[in-house]
Order: structure tokens, then C-alpha cells, then sequence
């Protein structure tokens, strides 16, 4: 009753748990851990060593703010991700950009299992953003792009049309930034090698303009992030 006499709403007590989440320092560097990149709970705990039940109760406070979400892996799938919730509009006000230049003037990378889709538009998208170099490749290579991924650039202004696939031997160097966008890539790939990883479902499964418009608009999102650069121009639905 009191609240509501001096006029603090759900929206006020929201923004309230978020920055009470993000006001413990061990959940704050997990928050900026996550910022370019999602991670497996055990990734989490390995990286920031911290014990596997202090992580776990942190996780469940960073999730009950609604700042956090977790995905079951479409590989392994008794592995799940943790990702931030970038696309909530106070999440991205509270968290704010990377805090870090990760990329640093070096070749990006994008992987995916087929090279047909994510990968390929995450490469279109990092082109249309930054002049930075930027290449994409697969573990298991397709033999073309998929036409949903080539339609759902299009309609965000990116060009695949002449993209063609590639394998990670073919492709990789030491020096890349190795950005994984397939579940199944990630945990394929050697654990030794340093990278991030964007958990994004697999729109060729689904098959829908929908599902390849909702890859597309969840990787231009994280690119933005990662570039650092302004909002793509242009690019409807992405906010």
C-alpha cells in the first residue's frame, strides 16, 4: 500500500531488482562476461573460478532480475547457455556496451555446422558495419547458402547471393577472432582455442521466413555489440 501512495509501479521495482542483481560484484563480472558472448555454466565457473554452488545462486538471482536466460544446447543437449538479455530494453540500459575492444583490428571469423546460414549472415552483417576483415566458414560445410538466409538478407539489405561455403581448415588462421554461432560448432571445435559463442537456434530446422528473420535480427543485435558501432541503418525490426 505504501508503494503504491507514492507511486512506485512494477516498472520502478523492476528496474530495482536489476541494478540490487548487478549491485554484487562477483554477478557484476559475470554480466560483463556475458556481454559479447554466452557461455555454459560450467564455462562460467572454469573462467571466473568460482564454485559451482556460489555460481549457481548468483545465476539464479541474475535470472529472477530477468537479466539473464538459459537455452538447452542443440548439440549436446544435456548442456545448456547462459545469454543476456540484450533485447529487453532495460537490460541494455543497465548493462550498457562491452567493456572491452575484443576484436582489436583482427580477422573475424564466424562458424556455424553448415556454413549455410548463421554464419553467413553474420558475416554479411559484420561486412555492412565495419570495414574490419571478416571471413566464415563450417565444420561440416553445405554445398551452397541456403535460400532462406539469402531471403532473409535481402530483406535486411544483405547481399549472400554470391556467398559460397568454406571449411575451417580452409579458413582459419591463428590470429582470428573465432566467433562460433551453432551450438553443435562450438562444442565440436577444440576447447583449447580461445573464442566466443553466440547460442542461436537453427533456422534451417524450422524452416520459416520467421525463424531465419529472428537469426538474422538476434545476430545483428550481437554484432552491433561486438563492433561497437551504432544501430545498422536501415535494418527494420532490430532494436
Amino acid at each position: 500500500m505504501e508503494l503504491e501512495v507514492i507511486g512506485v509501479g512494477e516498472p520502478l521495482m523492476r528496474r530495482a531488482r536489476v541494478h540490487a542483481a548487478l549491485g554484487e560484484p562477483a554477478r557484476l563480472a559475470i554480466v560483463d562476461r556475458l556481454v559479447p558472448g554466452d557461455a555454459s555454466p560450467g564455462e562460467l565457473g572454469q573462467e571466473m573460478g568460482i564454485a559451482t554452488n556460489l555460481l549457481a545462486h548468483h545465476l539464479r538471482v541474475l535470472e529472477d532480475a530477468g537479466l539473464i536466460n538459459r537455452v538447452r544446447s542443440e548439440g549436446d543437449r544435456r548442456r545448456s547457455y547462459v545469454r543476456l538479455r540484450r533485447e529487453d530494453p532495460l537490460v541494455r540500459a543497465a548493462v550498457g556496451p562491452a567493456a572491452t575492444d575484443l576484436v582489436g583490428g583482427r580477422r573475424v571469423v564466424f562458424v556455424c555446422t553448415h556454413n549455410s546460414a548463421r554464419s553467413q549472415l553474420a558475416a554479411a552483417s559484420w561486412t555492412r558495419l565495419t570495414r574490419l576483415p571478416v571471413a566464415c566458414a563450417g565444420t561440416h560445410p553445405a554445398d551452397r547458402v541456403h535460400p532462406g538466409a539469402v531471403a532473409a538478407g535481402r530483406r535486411r539489405g544483405l547481399r549472400l547471393g554470391h556467398a559460397r561455403t568454406a571449411h575451417v581448415d580452409q579458413i582459419l588462421r591463428p590470429a582470428d577472432l573465432v566467433v562460433t554461432v551453432c551450438d553443435n560448432a562450438h562444442e565440436e571445435l577444440e576447447p583449447g582455442r580461445p573464442r566466443l559463442h553466440w547460442s542461436i537456434p537453427d533456422p534451417v530446422r524450422v524452416g520459416s521466413d520467421e525463424a531465419f528473420d529472428a537469426a538474422c535480427d538476434e545476430i545483428i543485435r550481437r554484432i552491433t555489440t561486438l563492433a561497437g558501432g551504432p544501430r545498422l541503418a536501415g535494418v527494420d525490426g532490430v532494436r
